[in-house]
Order: structure tokens, then sequence, then C-alpha cells
């Protein structure tokens, strides 16, 4: 009994853990400014690794990339692009930061 308890508890630790990690993944010479964009998703069997931003087998955002961070921030020229990936067992959540100038209306 004190084995299965154990094994239960092992198995939930492993299932529950994760590692982060951001790493910078492009710099420019534009100024960096206030405005700042994310983008986010989570994929299924897969992770974000060196200069692959996504690839799994299955992606819950389909328009997720740099664009769409530059995009949601109103970032007209980008400064720096961060990505912060979280690693599970079974599946990751990746998260691109742009930051830059915003949009002058």
């Amino acid at each position: 009994m004190k084995n299965t308890k154990a094994l239960i508890l092992g198995v939930l630790v492993l299932l529950a853990s994760s590692c982060t990690v951001v790493r910078p993944y492009a710099v420019t010479n534009n100024e960096i400014g206030d405005g700042m964009g994310v983008s986010r998703t989570t994929l299924i069997l897969g992770g974000s690794v060196g200069t692959n931003l996504e690839q799994a087998l299955y992606s819950t955002n389909k328009n997720f990339g740099v664009i769409e961070a530059a995009k949601k921030g109103g970032i007209d020229k980008v400064a720096t692009v961060d990505v912060e990936s979280s690693n599970y067992w079974l599946f990751s959540t990746v998260k691109i930061i742009v930051t830059g100038t915003e949009t002058e209306d």
C-alpha cells in the first residue's frame, strides 16, 4: 500500500513539474520604447527549441508568431523578441514577447 501511494505521488509530481526558460530570439537597432505584445500557444507532443518557435503534433494558435505579437502590442518597429517556453510532460506552452515602439495614429 505504501509503494502504491509513493508511485501515485511520484507520477503526479512528474506530470505537474515543468521547466521554464526565457531566451532572446532577435534584437534590432530600433528603440525599445513602451510597446509590448505577446503571442501564446500550447503545443501537444512538441516544443520550442533553438530557432524553431514551434515544432509539434498540434498547436492551439495557428496565428502564433512574432507578427501576431507585434500586432497585439500595436508595435510599428520591433526592438527585441524573447521566447518563453514552459515544458511539461506531454505538452509545452510557448510565449513570444515583442518590444518596440508603438504605432502612431
